[in-house]
């Protein structure tokens, strides 16, 4: 289905403390602002997200048009497109992209389990 780049997104309660155990793990800063309560942490292909404040519970995130280098890649599947092939599926949407626009966009679903997951593009 070409989702693009994978990540996890976790819900931390104290940013500075998540950074420091993640870093004793090997991921570096890859991309975010700690004033604001967000990092995206890479080791190797790896990537965590880390977000105080911003959502109730970790989610499984995707990024189509992006490699784990935050990359672009092409050719991509648009999220819209991705939105629409799930919904012939019966993939239930608890938000979704408006089909109207182009460019970025998102959408969430959740597996049967309950876990989020989010389709983010940036382009």
């Amino acid at each position: 289905m070409g989702l693009g780049a994978f990540s996890i997104s976790l819900s931390v309660k104290d940013i500075k403390a998540s950074k420091e155990f993640y870093e004793k793990l090997g991921f570096t800063v890859f991309g975010g602002v700690l004033e604001d309560n967000w990092l995206i942490m890479k080791n190797d292909d790896c990537v965590v997200g880390l977000f105080q404040g911003m959502f109730e519970k970790n989610m499984l995130t995707f990024n189509p048009g992006w490699n784990s280098n935050a990359e672009e890649t092409d050719p991509f599947k648009d999220v819209r497109t991705l939105q629409e092939e799930l919904r012939k599926q019966g993939v239930e949407f608890l938000q979704e992209a408006d089909p109207a626009t182009e460019g970025p966009g998102s959408f969430l679903i959740q597996d049967p389990d309950g876990n989020p997951i989010l389709v983010d593009q940036h382009r």
